[in-house]
């Protein structure tokens, strides 16, 4: 500024004090004038120097930095890079492409079940938790990452005192490409991992071949799986032992496979077969093969439609000589729905029928059904108000709620607050 003002005062002197110079008679002395406007360019040249150089050597005034004492506490001052943390704010080593997360199940809930007009052990109002998951993810390389899920377990439907930390997924994967992955380890099975996503209330009720013991969630075993036609259809194929995730020993000398394949012709509509084949870890080389006769066998199908507020599905499944000790049939099929009336707030319903033992006892049947309110308010978190029957006739059944019925008949009620989260 100061350079600025000079530089124009002395423009203005130099123009007014060569006015009258300029008026005169150019010829007498032109030679004259041009001296004495190089003197003064000259000198002003000189000028401006010496004040930019004054200005580089002033010191900066006390004013301009702001005392330790007055600045704010809510913005501290960015710490130097140490072992802890790196230039560009990544964690550092292994932590980088590590993510850590969690999911809960927990409800407190009212039970009244009678097993064949005598109210069992289970009756009563308690809180409970059903799932506890932490997973650790790390990723090693665009293609190569592993993960590790552990659970917990309370009891057996609050009867008994055990209480345990178990893995329920451990795998490495590769991925390839969208269309093919590969793991090895513990990891989701085709089926009951695929209607979980459908039907979006697992913190609620198992799916229906989970919740009637014909399948499993995950198994030790190799995975393969993809999606097609960008995303148009979807695979997986599990070669596994066929004793589930909590059971990790080599004592079966058969392998056991399950699939599924799943297409979506509109956005919105799924449509999903799948199947498992194999002897449920029961066979070993030291049994005789007459004390595990027969394979198990089941079939899936399932179609569903998740479109906006709506989300509906029917499941269907067909189980052969699931004992594998024995030759039955099991059939059963759920239809399950549920409507956001808002963002926050969602009614859902569910039914369950089931021939468990179709050629044994034609006559044993299991129907189970449920309804409620769902709560999304916060973010990652469900709260259900929820109302559960359960009635086996003919047959004492076990399902993820204990062993429903008895030698005539039993039911089963259940009201009360289910909840999930997840981080």
């Amino acid at each position: 500024m100061k350079t600025a003002l000079l530089l124009g005062t002395m423009l203005g002197t130099l123009a007014l004090g060569s006015t009258p110079v300029l008026a005169q008679d150019a010829s007498s002395d032109t030679t004259a004038k041009i001296e004495a406007l190089e003197a003064q360019v000259q000198q002003l040249t000189q000028s401006i120097n010496e004040l930019k150089t004054a200005q580089a050597a002033a010191p900066v005034p006390a004013a301009a930095t702001e005392p330790a004492s007055t600045a704010s506490s809510s913005t501290p001052a960015t710490p130097a890079p140490t072992a802890a943390s790196s230039e560009d704010g990544k964690l550092p080593g292994w932590l980088e492409g590590t993510t850590i997360g969690g999911k809960g199940y927990l409800n407190l809930s009212t039970i009244h079940q009678v097993s064949d007009g005598t109210k069992t052990a289970t009756n009563g109002t308690q809180a409970e938790l059903k799932r506890f998951y932490i997973s650790v993810d790390h990723t090693f390389s665009d293609i190569f990452s592993a993960d590790l899920t552990t659970d917990v377990r309370y009891g057996s439907n609050g009867l008994t005192n055990d209480d345990s930390v178990y893995v329920k997924k451990a795998y490495l994967q590769a991925r390839f490409a969208p269309e093919l992955w590969v793991r090895l380890g513990a990891a989701d099975l085709p089926w009951v991992p695929y209607v979980e996503g459908v039907y979006n209330y697992r913190f609620v009720e198992n799916t229906l071949i989970d919740r009637t013991k014909y399948g499993t969630s995950a198994d030790w075993g190799v995975h393969v799986g993809g999606t097609l036609a960008h995303g148009l259809v979807g695979y997986q194929v599990s070669a596994v032992s066929g004793e589930g995730y909590k059971t990790l020993e080599r004592k079966t000398d058969t392998i056991d496979l399950e699939g599924r394949l799943d297409v979506h012709p509109i956005k919105g509509l799924a449509l999903a077969v799948g199947g498992y084949d194999g002897k449920l870890g029961k066979s070993n080389a030291t049994l005789a093969d007459s004390a595990t006769p027969y394979r198990a066998k089941r079939f899936d199908a399932l179609a569903s439609y998740v479109q906006g507020p709506v989300r509906v599905g029917v499941e269907y499944f067909s189980a052969w000589d699931w004992a594998v000790t024995s030759k039955d049939q099991t059939t059963g099929w759920s239809a399950f729905g549920s409507y956001a009336v808002s963002p926050k707030l969602a009614l859902f319903g569910r039914y369950d029928w089931v021939d468990p033992t179709r050629d044994s006892v034609p006559q044993a049947k299991e129907n189970y059904y449920d309804f409620g309110v769902d709560y999304t308010g916060v973010k990652n978190i469900d709260i259900a108000l929820v109302y559960k029957r359960d009635e086996a006739d003919d047959i004492a059944m076990a399902t993820s709620n204990g062993t429903i019925g008895g030698t005539d008949e039993g039911t089963y009620d259940e009201f009360g607050v289910w909840t999930q989260f997840k981080f």
